[in-house]
């Protein structure tokens, strides 16, 4: 159904067109996570939700993918006005 839109994220994190947000970066670390287990999981995911933010009406996505050592792992990302992906959020299911 966003095939389109994960082949974006996808081409964003190939090209490191990516930013990822204090938040997201501290749920790595909590986590015991790294940059490279949420580019695997873009690159292995699925979006499983698209969301709207009520405030910014922004499109957000919901992608469920894995971890190069095979935990689940989820994302909300949206795009920016440069064209970059921002990853808001990054946890385990």
């Amino acid at each position: 159904m966003h095939e389109r839109i994960l082949r974006r994220c996808q081409a964003c994190v190939r090209a490191r067109r990516y930013v990822v947000t204090v938040h997201a970066a501290d749920e790595l670390g909590a986590d015991e996570c790294d940059v490279v287990d949420l580019e695997f999981g873009i690159l292995t995911g699925t979006i499983i939700e698209a969301q709207r933010d009520r405030v910014t009406r922004e499109r957000k996505y919901r992608i469920r993918g894995s971890t190069g050592r095979g935990r689940d792992v989820e994302l909300v990302v949206k795009f920016g006005a440069t064209g970059k992906m921002i990853v808001i959020t990054v946890y385990e299911p």
